[in-house]
């Protein structure tokens, strides 16, 4: 049972008119891990907060603590007037709070209007579906954001931001109060982001609150009216946003000035031969004409918005999407990439944007997961893996990259997702590659973290590796590359040096309307309409 406080009035207990959500001096540990420490928040009617903080900062224990999922040992929580020991699920639900997780929490075998539906029809206790009444309860949550989508669709096939919306209107129809995006931008382009961020701003106009949990500096800048900032299971900020610039939150949240102007860049000698060597390469459907060379010690990047070719080519060259016709050398020798196989048999390494469920073993050991790409050098005569020398090669590349964890025998999916990020580059490193292929190597990545793997990729290069970089994240681009190729609709159609372009004009070129290309496949995502 909720454990409410007694003698509570609803109206007199609120410390503020327009605040529904206030969290005082909450705490939380995890044996002996402290993962809030005496922290307060409070969220007011008709405000976007932003919550930010590196990875293990307390974000996600206090949302759970929000949501009713964790209790607090100390602390008391207030929603709607109302004071609480403790939430349970349903009494948050009960009190408006609703959060969209990573996940959505979707049926992606069922339709739009079946997902938006379905928790009403759930609730009616009939057995029988009423189709027309599903199809009016979609249509009057579409009507809630100003969206339009295919009724009839499946889930599985939208794009990430149209599942985002389906998880809105399900919050809406929820009836909340207060809805908690966690890292709502993640896999999303900037064209999305935007269309996501009109609905935001058009929920906080009918006077809806949102928390918005984020790493991305620039987008809690654009989006926020106020900022909270948590380290190491502290508050360090909670201020309007007005005037907030990325530094001095990067200070709050790290403890330290990061200087994006103090980075070097190794030099990369042009005279030598290239490492890569791709000519007029192809996919159906994914790229066209695709042409360019790669040098030792260079980090080169690749971007464009979603459907651009960028990611199609990446799988091309790893012999996960083989192209279907051009040519491809590796130190001066043409050859054949046609699988994986193909690929790491020839030096080429692959870094996915989605470590979750591309490039991990979230059940498995840290050891497991840095060894499983090397796993056949580490058996012996009689077939059986040498535990000493898995052990020794895990530890080495725990040392080396700089990993943090108490033991590499723990589980990977205890780490940080900057650790993570770290476990799927050491799998791949110790495969001793020639060429590796980093797509969106920090996505959901915290800032303090974030210049660390950059910092790496700088490294990683100068010790004579071939980096291919792709990202959309700009400033990700400027601080680890010594080139930038632009693709737009399958094609390369700009190459920049570093210091001949600002992030500005690199930013308007890669969100430039581009032509759609005629194999395209279509598109189900629908832009926020005006």
């Amino acid at each position: 049972m909720t454990d409410i406080l007694p003698g509570t009035d609803p109206v007199s207990q609120a410390a503020l008119k327009d605040e529904i959500l206030r969290a005082e001096h909450i705490s939380k540990r995890f044996g002996g891990v402290v993962a809030l420490n005496d922290v307060s928040l409070s969220i007011y009617k008709g405000e976007i907060c932003c919550l930010v903080g590196e990875n293990g900062s307390g974000k996600s224990t206090m949302i759970k603590i929000i949501s009713g999922v964790y209790t607090p040992d100390e602390g008391d929580i207030t929603v709607n007037g109302r004071q609480y020991k403790k939430l349970t699920p349903i009494t948050s639900i009960h009190e408006g709070i609703q959060v969209i997780y990573q996940d959505f929490s979707l049926f992606p075998n069922l339709t739009v209007a079946e997902n938006i539906a379905i928790n009403q029809q759930l609730a009616s206790g009939k057995q029988l579906v009423n189709w027309k009444q599903v199809e009016q309860i979609a249509r009057e949550g579409l009507a809630k954001i100003n969206v339009s989508l295919p009724l009839d669709a499946e889930v599985s096939t939208l794009s990430t931001a149209d599942r985002q919306l389906i998880a809105i209107i399900k919050a809406l129809l929820a009836n909340a109060r207060i809805i908690i995006m966690d890292e709502p931008t993640t896999a999303l382009t900037q064209k999305e982001v935007a269309a996501l961020f009109k609905v935001i701003n058009g929920l906080k106009s009918q006077g809806m609150s949102i928390l918005f949990v984020s790493h991305k500096l620039n987008e809690v800048i654009e989006i926020a009216d106020r900022t909270v900032i948590f380290r190491n299971g502290k508050k360090t900020m909670d201020q309007d946003a007005k005037g907030l610039d990325a530094k001095k939150m990067e200070f709050y949240m790290t403890g330290r000035e990061i200087d994006g102007q103090a980075i070097t860049f190794g030099e990369v000698n042009q005279a030598d031969a290239p490492l890569l060597k791709v000519e007029q390469l192809n996919l159906a459907r994914g790229f066209f004409d695709v042409s360019f060379e790669l040098k030792p010690k260079e980090v080169l990047g690749i971007t464009g918005l979603l459907g651009s070719g960028r990611t199609e080519l990446a799988l091309a060259l790893f012999g996960e999407l083989p192209a279907n016709s051009g040519k491809i050398y590796l130190q001066g020798k043409e050859v054949q990439i046609k699988t994986i196989q193909d690929a790491t048999a020839h030096g080429i390494a692959y870094v996915p944007d989605d470590r979750i469920r591309q490039g991990l073993f979230l059940e498995h050991s840290i050891e497991n997961n840095i060894v499983v790409s090397i796993i056949g050098r580490l058996v012996n005569r009689l077939g059986l893996v040498n535990s000493k020398r898995k052990a020794s090669e895990a530890q080495r590349w725990v040392r080396q990259l700089e990993l943090k964890t108490p033991s590499p025998e723990l589980p990977v999916k205890s780490l940080s997702g900057g650790n993570q990020q770290r476990v799927v580059l050491a799998k791949w490193l110790a495969s001793n590659p020639k060429i590796l292929i980093l797509n969106g190597p920090t996505v959901g990545v915290d800032v303090g973290s974030k210049a660390e793997i950059h910092e790496l990729i700088r490294s990683l290069a100068q010790q004579g590796l071939g980096i291919l970089l792709i990202s959309d994240d700009i400033p990700e681009l400027f601080q680890t590359c010594h080139r930038i190729l632009l693709m737009r609709a399958g094609r390369i159609v700009e190459e920049y040096k570093r210091q001949d372009i600002t992030e500005q004009a690199l930013n308007a070129e890669l969100v430039a309307a581009a032509p759609v290309r005629a194999d395209a496949s279509a598109s189900t995502h629908v832009s926020a309409q005006p």
